[in-house]
C-alpha cells in the first residue's frame, strides 16, 4: 500500500508545486523538524509570488506598439489624463480658504497651539518649552483650539458634527 507524506497530500489538493517541481524528500531531517503548517504556507506563498510576476507581465508591454482587435483593427491605448479636474482644484482652494479663515478667526494662543503641534507637527513638550507653558496647559489649549476650529468651520459642513444632515 502506497505511504502518503504530508507534501504529498499538499501536491494533490494543490495542484503540484508551481512549474513541477519535484516534491523534497520526505525524509530530510529539515523536513521532519518542521511542522506541516509552515509547509503549507509557504507552498501558498510561493504560488501567489509567482501569480503576482505572471501578472505583471502587461507592465511590460510597448506603449508605441497599437493594440489589434480580433478582427485586426486598430485599437487606441487609452492613457490617464493627468491635468487638474477643475471640480477638484476648487474644492481645495475653498477648503484651504476655509482653514486660513477659521485658523485667522482663533485667539492668538489658541492659534500658535495648533499650528505648532498640527501643522509643525512637534511635540507637546516642544511646544510647552516654545511657548514657556505647562504640558497639562499646552493640551488643554490644544483641544479648546481644535474644538474652536470645528466650530468655525462647522457652518460650512452642516450636520457633520452633529450627525444630523
Amino acid at each position: 500500500m502506497a505511504r502518503f507524506g504530508k507534501l504529498d497530500v499538499v501536491a494533490h489538493t494543490v495542484g503540484g508545486f508551481a512549474g513541477g517541481q519535484s516534491i523534497p524528500d520526505t525524509d530530510d531531517a529539515t523536513f521532519q523538524e518542521a511542522k506541516f503548517s509552515t509547509w503549507l504556507i509557504q507552498i501558498a506563498i510561493n504560488e501567489a509570488k509567482m501569480r503576482l510576476r505572471k501578472d505583471r507581465r502587461h507592465l511590460y508591454e510597448s506603449i508605441d506598439q497599437g493594440q489589434q482587435s480580433d478582427e485586426g483593427d486598430y485599437i487606441p491605448k487609452d492613457f490617464a489624463d493627468w491635468r487638474e479636474i477643475p471640480s477638484q482644484a476648487l474644492e481645495r482652494r475653498e477648503l484651504r480658504d476655509a482653514l486660513a479663515k477659521a485658523l485667522e478667526s482663533l485667539p492668538e494662543k489658541y492659534r500658535e497651539i495648533l499650528i505648532l503641534r498640527d501643522v509643525n507637527h512637534l511635540s507637546i513638550t516642544e511646544t510647552a518649552q516654545i511657548l514657556r507653558l505647562s504640558e497639562a496647559n499646552v493640551k488643554t489649549r490644544l483641544s479648546r483650539a481644535r474644538l474652536q476650529m470645528r466650530d468655525a468651520l462647522a457652518s460650512g459642513f452642516v450636520g457633520l458634527w452633529s450627525g444630523r444632515g
